[in-house]
């Protein structure tokens, strides 16, 4: 391990970039030579959080930061989020057609002539098995041992984003938990296949999960984080078949927003974008909530359900809401916001306690754990929400019986489904 040039440079204060919170990252010629690559310097101006920094201005730290503290694995970790497209999380989120994922995005710049170049001279690494690392598609022992580290329960990628979003973000909830005991209690589970975790790291594992909670809780599912997320997703779903995807997920963020705002021209996607990235923010308003714990028939209703219907519901709501005011209220002037279909990754890892030799599952062992993450993490942090335009929310917010309107709509949108 120590020849290899990354590791040896951590013993040293030379070749190195400094990162918050005081961290030196060692930059070596070939490490250099691949964040270099224009597929790499677009992650300086894609940020990290997107639309969270609406909320907290000073989560403005990009994915070109957060890449720079993660031989194959090395480079794997250094471009794990090279696919990414601005905003890409919540417009992955809602499945529309035609849409590739971030890693078979990640693909095409792995495969393409700049950085393959560097990866073949500089690595000696195939760049398509690269690729199939980030994909998670290696069925080798050692790569899936190597790939769970890169995404699993226990990862370098979720170690880094909890501190550094809750550090920009300017919140604590992400930066209690001990990174360095969790990664000194790694090992292997008992079959040799994957990453486990000795006794020791039994507590700092637990409050890895709860700092995740809270984070989606209270930052990543934020109420005004998510009226602006879902303006974005409505507006992104009307005018997405007009635009080259392949060329607009190449750009960064600004040229991006443009690009869309081109394509919605005069039509009812311009006021939703122009309300998150105008000069003057004018995001929705949040009308009515549902929670699993407090309204769970109408959270079962709408959570999870295919992003076009949801838009469907949304605007058979609009109709009926309209009688109710006595005033038109236009199709994209009402959002529905519910968890997406696909669920966040539980939280599954066995504990070796090594004084007996013997693996247990966190989650059988840890009340914590067992609560936050194995019992559906999507329905304790995410809600459903009604949003509408700020002209129409201070009258919307007095309606009497929102649950009995969310019914109807559903009842009404699955027949028109048959």
């Amino acid at each position: 391990m120590l020849r290899i040039p990354e590791v040896a440079a951590l013993r040293s204060s030379r070749g190195t970039v400094r990162i918050p919170p005081e961290l030196d990252v060692p930059i070596t010629p070939r490490v250099q030579q691949l964040i270099d690559t224009r597929a790499f310097r677009r992650l300086a101006r894609i940020s990290q959080l997107g639309l969270v920094q609406l909320v907290y201005p000073g989560a403005q730290h990009s994915r070109f930061e957060h890449s720079l503290d993660a031989e194959q694995f090395l480079v794997a970790a250094l471009l794990h989020d090279v696919g990414h497209w601005p905003f890409c999380h919540p417009l992955e989120d809602i499945a529309l057609p035609d849409l590739p994922s971030h890693e078979q995005f990640a693909e095409r710049f792995l495969l393409g002539d700049e950085m393959a170049t560097v990866l073949v001279d500089q690595w000696q690494l195939e760049p398509a098995a690269v690729a199939a690392m980030l994909a998670a598609a290696s069925h080798r022992p050692a790569e899936r041992i190597l790939q769970s580290l890169l995404s699993g329960p226990i990862d370098v990628d979720k170690m880094d984003y909890l501190f550094r979003d809750s550090l920009h973000a300017g919140v604590p909830y992400g930066k209690n938990f001990d990174q360095a005991r969790l990664i000194h209690s790694l090992c292997l589970d008992e079959h040799g296949v994957g990453v486990a975790i000795s006794d020791k790291g039994k507590t700092a594992a637990e409050m890895m999960v709860f700092a995740r909670y809270v984070m989606f809780s209270e930052v990543y599912w934020q109420h005004a984080v998510r009226a602006a997320t879902a303006m974005l997703q409505r507006a992104f779903g009307i005018v997405y078949r007009a635009l080259d995807l392949e060329a607009l997920f190449q750009l960064t963020e600004q040229p991006f927003v443009e690009a869309l705002l081109a394509a919605a021209g005069d039509g009812p996607a311009r006021g939703l974008l122009e309300g998150i990235f105008g000069s003057r923010r004018q995001l929705y308003k949040r009308v009515a909530q549902f929670s699993l714990f407090q309204q769970p028939e109408v959270y079962r209703l709408l959570a999870r359900q295919p992003y076009p219907w949801l838009v469907r519901c949304a605007e058979n709501l609009a109709e009926l809401a309209s009688s109710q005011l006595g005033e038109e209220i236009s199709p994209t002037e009402l959002l529905f916001d519910a968890p997406p279909q696909k669920l966040e990754v539980e939280f599954q890892i066995d504990v070796h306690f090594v004084k007996e030799d013997r693996y247990r599952r966190l989650g059988a062992i840890s009340p914590v754990v067992k609560t936050l993450a194995n019992e559906q993490f999507d329905d304790y942090v995410k809600r459903v929400r009604i949003f509408a335009h700020p002209r129409l929310a201070p009258r919307l917010q007095r309606v009497a019986d929102w649950s009995e309107l969310v019914a109807a709509a559903v009842e009404r949108t699955v027949g028109d489904g048959r």
